[in-house]
């Protein structure tokens, strides 16, 4: 955030349920932000100088801001606005608390029609916004009481427990772990360099109804996670385009398989380092090969960011070498349901006349050399994945571009038509 000036923010606009209220609406942001320490904290220089590292600072008590707008016969319309002007708007994290909320109010009535809410990316993660929507359940509308405790573990008591020799052994552990694979990957994950384009980083979107079945075939016959065969098809492809077969990737890690993580209200991502190679294999051994990459990634990604930083700068010092860590894998299609049985040959190559690549923006603004986002497709007339690819330029071109999205679908559609899992 701080090198891209931009604050990437989560949450979004939703109509409200006949009878609804602003003051209704008021108890529920008070609600959120004295259960959730995440939502109360902000920052402050750890030292002299605005460039010194950030920590933590939590309220105890304060005051936040409920924006009512009048509906002006359009209130999706308004509040969809509101929440583009939320996402625009500077955020100081030093000052700001990282909610912005607002709703839509018939006027002179009190009667609430639409609903704006945006958390800072910084505070909460994709299953800290679910705990959020759970822990909804726990508060009675009528009278703003709390009907059971907060679950899950507190930013505050996590601090605590991260100084704690269990959480430094871990850290050091996952530390270790990751310089054993930093001296030995190879220091560009795209060997070659390109010209980069006036607007350096660049996307695409392949929607693809014939990837969402064929996922189904592989996963009943491998009996891994589809995001694992996605994975998979990703490394090797990336291994043919930078023809480098050993490939280190930063997985998304969510760390809520740890105690007392899984209704934590905050962020607990981390990326991990999975390294997969794709060499001499069958797409069947690399899916193979991924998995347990996947979980060893798992078990290493959880440590202070910032020793993370510093590792990889003296690791590529004493190799002489800059290194890339900067090729990134994130499925998010955690509510995403799969097909209901599994498909046929026929429905899977039928499917493949729906497959649709639309470029996305192109911009400056920083970012990793590649990043490929996986989402359940919105707003397809079928269900389909959606494999978002940006890349930075300088190491991809747009042809590598759609060459990657475009062969992922075609390994997991091979896989699925074939007898075994071969290809």
């Amino acid at each position: 955030m701080q090198v891209v000036e931009a604050t990437e923010w989560t949450g979004g606009t939703m109509a409200l349920a006949a009878g609804t209220t602003v003051g209704d609406v008021a108890t529920t942001l008070g609600f959120i932000m004295s259960r959730h320490q995440s939502l109360r904290t902000r920052l402050v220089p750890d030292g002299p100088g605005t460039d010194a590292p950030p920590k933590q600072v939590l309220s105890s008590s304060g005051s936040v801001v409920l924006e009512v707008y009048d509906d002006d016969g359009d209130p999706e319309r308004l509040a969809a606005t509101i929440r583009a002007r939320y996402e625009a708007a500077p955020w100081d994290p030093y000052t700001d608390w990282p909610v912005r909320m607002a709703v839509v109010a018939r006027p002179g009535t009190g009667d609430a029609l639409w609903f704006v809410a945006l958390y800072c990316h910084m505070v909460i993660d994709g299953y800290g916004f679910e705990a959020l929507i759970a822990d909804l359940a726990n508060l009675d509308p009528a009278t703003g009481r709390h009907l059971a405790p907060v679950a899950g573990i507190q930013p505050l008591e996590l601090a605590a427990a991260q100084q704690g020799a269990g959480a430094r052994r871990q850290h050091q552990a996952s530390l270790r772990y990751w310089e054993k694979h930093l001296r030995t990957i190879e220091p560009r994950r795209f060997p070659v360099p390109l010209e980069p384009r006036p607007e350096r980083w660049c996307e695409a979107t392949l929607t693809s109804p014939a990837t969402h079945l064929a996922l189904a075939a592989v996963a009943e016959r491998t009996k891994v996670h589809s995001g694992t065969i996605l994975l998979a098809a990703y490394a090797m492809m990336l291994g043919r385009l930078s023809g480098q077969p050993v490939g280190a990737f930063r997985i998304v890690v969510s760390n809520r398989f740890r105690p007392g993580f899984a209704e934590s209200v905050s962020n607990l991502a981390q990326a991990g380092l999975a390294v997969i190679d794709t060499g001499a294999a069958s797409f069947a051994e690399v899916i193979a090969r991924t998995f347990k990459s996947q979980l060893t990634a798992g078990m290493y990604a959880y440590y202070h960011p910032r020793d993370l930083w510093a590792l990889v700068d003296r690791v590529g010092a004493e190799r002489g070498v800059e290194l890339d860590t900067g090729c990134y894998f994130n499925d998010r299609r955690r509510s995403a349901p799969p097909p209901s049985g599994i498909p046929s040959p026929a429905e899977v190559t039928a499917a493949l006349e729906g497959s649709v690549l639309r470029w996305g923006p192109s911009s400056n603004e920083w970012d990793a050399t590649c990043f490929l986002h996986v989402d359940p497709a919105a707003g397809a007339a079928t269900d389909a994945v959606d494999l978002t690819w940006r890349v930075d330029t300088a190491a991809v071109s747009p042809a590598m571009l759609e060459v990657c999205l475009r062969g992922i679908e075609s390994l997991v559609v091979a896989a699925a038509l074939a007898e075994t899992v071969a290809v």
